[in-house]
């Protein structure tokens, strides 16, 4: 399944608790259609002692969990305004490139 959203991709949140916070996409899981926005949605994990290198000790860590892409919305990084995205491909390479759609006049529709 395709998605509108992609690693390295600067979003916004538009439901939940973080609501309007800004992050960019480390990861994406396209079976279950869920991203993971770096500073946003921070679940508490418990680790076992000796389980984990990184860990030694085990304990609770806090890090990012995972977001519906639903629930977020692309930032174009020209303006730094949400937009959609949307694809273009060039009559003389046969290449498609992304583009972001905007609305012509600010504040008012198409």
């Amino acid at each position: 399944m395709k998605l509108h959203i992609k690693k390295g991709d600067k979003v916004i949140v538009l439901a939940g608790d973080a609501k309007g916070k800004e992050g960019e996409v480390q990861s994406v899981d396209l079976q279950k259609q869920r991203a993971v926005v770096q500073g946003v949605n921070f679940v508490s994990k418990h680790i076992k002692a000796r389980a984990n290198a990184k860990y030694p000790d085990g304990g609770i860590i806090k890090m990012e969990g995972p977001i519906h892409v639903s629930n977020l919305q692309l930032i174009n990084p020209k303006t730094g305004k949400p937009a959609k995205a949307g694809y273009q491909v060039d009559a003389k390479t046969g290449k498609k490139t992304r583009i972001f759609k905007t609305k012509e006049k600010e504040g008012g529709k198409k």
